[in-house]
């Protein structure tokens, strides 16, 4: 049995119906469109060539070369530590993407940060060293996705 092949082709040189076959399908996902009569109609398609081409027609999006680190930390509860922590992330370059905090227990607070990493940041295993020499933290664990 055949793997399945894609090709990469410039839609400049495809008839115009497989733009409107991603057209029509981007009027759904969006909501601009009800049914898919509807999106077809706004197309300027028919259902038969929608539907024999719906799976098969799609756009290509680059691949996006930044990466998430997440880390999950235990931090004392003292004042400046958690801005001391987001400051490393700064000077590395990553873009922080979600910051959570639980209400402090015994001194102790539980912290969690998403940052995308784009190319030319400083690599997660300098940033990680960096965030685990950040005074006022107690443990730390990642996830790079």
């Amino acid at each position: 049995m055949r793997e399945d092949s894609y090709l990469v082709i410039d839609e400049k040189v495809l008839p115009e119906v497989y733009q409107k076959v991603v057209q029509a399908n981007a009027l759904l996902e969006s909501g601009q469109a009800a049914s898919t009569s509807e999106a077809v109609r706004m197309a300027g398609l028919s259902r038969s060539v929608y539907y024999k081409y719906r799976d098969a027609v799609f756009p290509y999006t680059r691949r996006d070369p930044s990466r998430i680190l997440t880390v999950q930390l235990i931090l004392l509860d003292r004042p400046g530590v958690l801005v001391g922590l987001l400051t490393v992330f700064y000077r590395a370059g990553a873009n922080i993407l979600t910051v959570n905090q639980n209400i402090p227990v015994k001194g102790r607070a539980f912290v969690s940060v998403s940052a995308r990493l784009d190319p030319g940041t400083m690599p997660a295993d300098q940033l990680l060293e960096s965030l685990k020499q950040a005074e006022g933290v107690l443990k730390i664990d990642s996830i790079v996705e």
